[in-house]
């Protein structure tokens, strides 16, 4: 399994409180995600903020990522953001050392030396690979993991939580915000392969979908509270997974 990296002495410690956000790096074409992300309701970040969670992510200024980064921190709480170092010189998902670099006037040649920022309540860890990127985030967020709408790498981030749950290499929540029925495709693939006996029943506890009230619409719903509830009321399965794994591999919020 590549994307499971040894911890070494410079590795991050987790953090028992911190949620890794898994979403898009744009803001989607309804406006229920975005309200999702930043309505005056308790969003998400301001959720985060006030219940003392810090998030970490994967470093994007932009999208779902931005305004879930933003709020946190406009809020008083602490983000980390996670970018490979290709993100970061080229001022892909980044928080803006390359844009900080054209600000400051440096030639196109120094641009890729401008550290991540490092400020405040906010603080960047840059790495070589994609691999060692979600391993980092991972290993933070002993709070668990919260997926928000996205694309290829939000389902990929998702499901590589959950599978490391079911093989026993974590124990922590997985709750996707089911903003206007986004994830409902992935419930009727879960229920489908639980049907075929692809996956155990018992694994269907791996994730935990949050619903809006029939009654209510995805924009008016409090997602932000909703999320920290499902976080807050998940149990520790009794099953510990399917291996046991090494220290240099296995970590846990503990």
């Amino acid at each position: 399994m590549d994307s499971i990296a040894p911890q070494d002495a410079s590795a991050p410690e987790p953090d028992p409180l911190a949620v890794c956000v898994y979403c898009a790096s744009s803001p989607g074409i309804d406006p229920g995600y975005r309200a999702a992300a930043e309505c005056e309701f308790l969003p998400l970040g301001k959720a985060l903020a006030a219940s003392g969670r810090p998030l970490v992510y994967g470093g994007g200024d932009r999208g779902l990522m931005g305004i879930v980064s933003n709020t946190v921190i406009q809020n008083g709480g602490y983000v980390t953001g996670v970018l490979p170092r290709a993100m970061v010189t080229a001022g892909g998902e980044g928080r803006g050392p390359v844009e900080r670099a054209k600000a400051a006037g440096l030639p196109p040649s120094q641009k890729q030396q401008v550290p991540a920022v490092n400020e405040g309540n906010h603080k960047s860890i840059v790495v070589e690979s994609m691999h060692e990127r979600k391993t980092i985030m991972a290993r933070i967020a002993g709070g668990g993991f919260i997926g928000l709408p996205g694309g290829f790498g939000t389902f990929e981030e998702v499901l590589e939580a959950v599978t490391w749950s079911q093989l026993g290499i974590h124990q922590k929540p997985v709750v996707l915000l089911n903003i206007n029925g986004f994830w409902e495709p992935l419930r009727a693939l879960i229920d489908g392969a639980i049907k075929e006996a692809f996956i155990q029943e018992k694994n269907r506890t791996l994730v935990t979908f949050v619903q809006a009230p029939s009654e209510a619409s995805s924009s008016d719903f409090d997602w932000g509270k909703a999320a920290v509830e499902a976080l807050e009321s998940w149990k520790t399965p009794s099953d510990t997974g399917l291996f046991v794994w090494d220290q240099k591999t296995k970590w846990s919020s503990t």
